[in-house]
């Protein structure tokens, strides 16, 4: 699965950054900024958040969301100007903290991101964004039982955001856990019943529970774009042609998702499986890359 980056874009929390109300203005021009930002609009973002703090300079979330701007701008320096100065001025709001571990991310600095997600729920258990991020990396990191529990948090402090129940289920399957990640899965089709990854997690477990054909018919649908959930779910329906015996099927749905994500482990699993059933010479190949992926 492709883990999402959780980036907080926020509103006005209130006075809560300062000794003095905060100026209407300032909280509006915040409010659009917050709305340009979470469109992709940086520009627009800047100018509002800017203003914002020319009214208020020491509004803390106007802070984070111009340094969010910066950071999505790749200005790496900016930003950590900007949301260290938001920290200090309020250190117990998880906003600050949480800017810092993504900006930490994006500099490739895992353990240090950690940190700042961790002390974004010592602030606020509750803060959604830093759960999921944290839970993201410690499964990245090969920590499945620290990320089992911090998604099995996340569902229970934020139910009604699917990236909780998916990344316990995942957790759950790396664990050979199967009865329990196939109840979570349960869950996640009820709770969330059009959201693509769990169509694709639904998908997954109609294939353990050897029913390839509605397991296709599940995946199909999700097949027909050029994004990574297209490469995911085609590597998925390569996987099902392989259960059905039908080894020429899975070579065309493999090579598809490699087209589209050349470093999918699924499709390069099942194509290395499909062609080794084949005979064919390309196998070797195929065969040594899906062993280094292990």
């Amino acid at each position: 699965m492709r883990w999402f980056l959780a980036v907080a874009t926020l509103a006005s929390l209130g006075g809560c950054a300062a000794t003095a109300p905060l100026p209407p203005k300032a909280v509006e021009l915040n409010q659009l900024g917050s709305e340009a930002l979470a469109r992709g609009d940086l520009e627009i973002a800047d100018a509002r958040l800017s203003l914002a703090l020319e009214f208020s300079p020491r509004f803390v979330e106007a802070l984070v969301n111009l340094g969010v701007v910066e950071l999505q701008r790749g200005n790496f320096t900016r930003a950590r100007t900007l949301l260290e100065r938001a920290r200090r001025l309020n250190p117990d709001v998880a906003q600050p903290h949480h800017a810092l571990g993504v900006l930490a991310e994006r500099e490739q600095r895992r353990d240090r991101a950690s940190e700042h997600y961790r002390e974004a729920l010592r602030v606020d258990p509750g803060f959604a964004p830093a759960r999921a991020n944290l839970g993201r990396l410690w499964f990245e990191a090969g920590r499945l039982e620290a990320a089992r529990i911090t998604f099995q948090r996340l569902v229970e402090v934020a139910p009604e955001l699917p990236e909780g129940h998916l990344g316990l289920a995942e957790a759950l399957l790396r664990l050979g856990r199967w009865a329990e990640a196939d109840r979570v899965t349960d869950a996640a089709g009820l709770a969330f019943p059009g959201h693509p990854a769990v169509r694709v997690l639904r998908a997954r477990a109609l294939l353990r529970g050897g029913n390839p054909d509605e397991a296709t018919r599940v995946l199909a649908p999700l097949a027909s774009s050029d994004d990574d959930l297209a490469a995911t779910a085609l590597a998925w329906l390569a996987t099902a042609e392989l259960v059905r015996g039908r080894l020429r099927h899975a070579v065309g749905a493999a090579h598809r998702a490699l087209s589209l994500d050349p470093d999918q482990p699924v499709a390069i699993h099942a194509l290395a499986s499909a062609l080794s059933r084949l005979g064919d010479p390309a196998a070797k190949a195929w065969v040594d890359r899906a062993n280094a992926t292990r």
